[in-house]
């Protein structure tokens, strides 16, 4: 059954990130703010991958100074989901 999320980042410009998940396999991603064009890009690459291959890829990146960016944020946001730590 696919399934809506949100979630609320934090520390970085992006003030959300909207995906649904489906089992694993994640798609629908889109952010509410940030680095337009970059976050698009994300959005993209990762349509269609498993929560596990999203956080091999992005979970620990950071952004300038910030121990976090988007992309870590969005690791955690469906690692989060996955586990059923995230309202859907």
């Amino acid at each position: 059954m696919k399934m809506d999320y949100t979630y609320r980042t934090k520390g970085v410009c992006s003030a959300a990130i909207h995906f649904s998940l489906e089992g694993n396999v994640v798609s629908d991603i889109s952010f509410d703010g940030g680095c337009d064009g970059n976050l698009k890009a994300i959005s993209k690459l990762c349509e269609g991958m498993t929560v596990e291959q999203i956080e091999e890829k992005l979970a620990g990146n950071t952004c300038g100074s910030k121990p976090t960016s988007c992309a870590d944020q969005f690791a955690t946001a469906v690692r989060q989901a996955y586990d059923g730590k995230l309202a859907g």
